[in-house]
């Protein structure tokens, strides 16, 4: 008996858990982002901003990409002391490099108010470095029960930690420490779900292939984040952090349901293409139903954005309204190109995904710097979408090529998903042109497009089920 149909119902288990996590989670956060947009005026949700990309690039080096190499890894107790060690090292040294020099860092990036809110989230690197190893071990055994709860107790402490000291008047040093608190809590958490006593120490044989491993994907991910945060750099340079509290705003909403989609697909994807022989099959499979997920997403998104941030956050935030009209449309191409990276780690090739980072990067930058000065936030909205389609996209189908991967399979899968996503998209447009009413053209908009899409690919859906069923049933003979 082949041991994937035992993955496959585990990873539908873990992708199931996983949803449910980012479903609930998501919506707590929604509530939690409105009323702090209903307290904090643009420019504080700015300096924020500016505050916690300094942690989310640190925080990328801090990993190292341990965790990625402890989930694919054929003996994980064997390289567990190893990575533990480094991984604490890494998170230590970054948090001192954060903790002196968090003026500096601020001064730089256009905002010196921003330096308390970096000091203190700085120690969150030093809890992460020491967290490797339970969550790669909870990640690698499809524990996303454990991680749900996790999340659940990371969310409660830091929306009552931070909401006490933002009406208590701290403003955006409250959120900083609320995330802080809420990682010490999840982190005991880990440590107790993956049964992980720390344990330390150096094995000389196992320290170059898991840097050799980890270091690309590190540096792959430093990129990622550099993509995601090279707008909020440049956009407070050049327009000011009012300007980019509106557009941080505006990419948050973007991320509410891509970031869940690429949540379960990263939660699963590394763990299952590393541990099955079906994996050219699957990436098509896994492309093509996320693609289904994303793509109207993004595209009702775009289509209602006006309406939705009047109702949810207030009228005072409608020029972040033309900002998501684009953000939306390129969440979508971010949970494919997850798969994508999550598929060519797994098979070993962390190096053309660095490559493909640092190409992304760089034409973001290039085309950001121009179009944030011509055109201001909406200019520096619609370079994401450009380069994503343009340029990254024909270069992970070229890297996956390279791998073996059949792209052909990949692109006739997500052409019915594309199809679908159109008329639900204009159902929504013509809801936001006829209906005044922000909160009517939301409701109906929103329906509108649920039903027609519903309708649209619902023989798809079928079919896809029947062919995971009639594979999941081979498997196990």
């Amino acid at each position: 008996m082949s041991d994937v149909a035992p993955i496959q119902s585990r990873v539908a288990r873990a992708a199931a858990w996983s949803g449910l996590s980012t479903i609930v989670l998501r919506l707590g956060g929604l509530v939690v982002g409105i009323v702090l947009a209903r307290i904090l005026t643009p420019e504080q949700f700015g300096v924020y901003a500016v505050a916690l990309t300094v942690q989310g690039i640190l925080m990328t080096v801090a990993d190292l990409g341990l965790s990625a190499d402890l989930i694919r890894s054929k003996e994980p107790e064997k390289i567990a002391p190893t990575v533990a060690t480094l991984g604490l090292i890494s998170g230590a040294v970054m948090t001192v490099i954060t903790l002196t020099g968090s003026t500096a860092l601020a001064t730089i990036l256009g905002s010196p108010e921003a330096a308390p809110a970096i000091s203190v989230l700085g120690f969150t690197l030093l809890l992460a470095g020491a967290t490797v190893v339970p969550f790669g071990m909870l990640q690698r055994r499809f524990q996303q029960r454990e991680l749900f709860f996790v999340g659940v107790v990371d969310f409660v402490v830091s929306t009552v930690v931070t909401l006490t000291l933002v009406f208590l008047g701290f403003g955006v040093l409250g959120l900083a420490i609320g995330r802080v608190a809420a990682q010490v809590a999840s982190s005991g958490m880990q440590f107790a779900f993956a049964r992980v006593v720390p344990s330390y120490g150096i094995d000389r044989k196992a320290v170059v292939p898991v840097l050799a491993f980890g270091l690309p994907i590190a540096a792959a991910n430093l990129l990622s984040w550099g993509l995601l945060n090279a707008d909020n750099i440049i956009l407070v340079r050049i327009a000011g952090a009012t300007a980019l509290g509106y557009y941080v705003l505006a990419f948050n909403i973007s991320s509410w349901p891509m970031s869940a989609l690429s949540q379960v697909v990263r939660s699963i994807s590394l763990p299952y293409f590393s541990r099955t022989d079906a994996h050219k099959d699957g990436l098509a499979t896994l492309t093509s139903i996320a693609w289904a997920g994303a793509l109207p997403a993004g595209a009702v998104l775009a289509a209602l954005s006006a309406p939705l941030i009047e109702v949810v956050y207030g009228a005072k935030w409608l020029p972040a309204a033309p900002v998501l009209a684009a953000l939306g449309l390129y969440g979508g191409l971010r949970v494919v190109f997850d798969i994508f990276a999550g598929y060519l780690y797994a098979r070993g090739r962390s190096r053309p995904v660095l490559w493909v980072q640092l190409l992304w990067l760089v034409v973001v930058v290039a085309g950001m710097i121009f179009a944030t000065s011509a055109y201001g936030i909406v200019g520096a909205a619609w370079v994401h979408v450009a380069a994503a389609v343009v340029v990254i996209l024909p270069a992970y189908l070229v890297v996956l090529q390279r791998a073996g991967v059949q792209v052909a399979s990949i692109l006739r899968a997500a052409v019915w998903p594309t199809i679908g996503a159109l008329p639900a998209t204009a159902a929504a447009l013509l809801a936001n042109l006829f209906i005044t009413n922000a909160l009517g053209a939301l409701l109906v908009g929103g329906f509108a497009a649920l039903a027609v899409y519903v309708i649209t690919m619902w023989p798809w859906a079928r079919r896809r089920l029947r062919e995971y069923r009639r594979s999941g049933e081979g498997d196990a003979q």
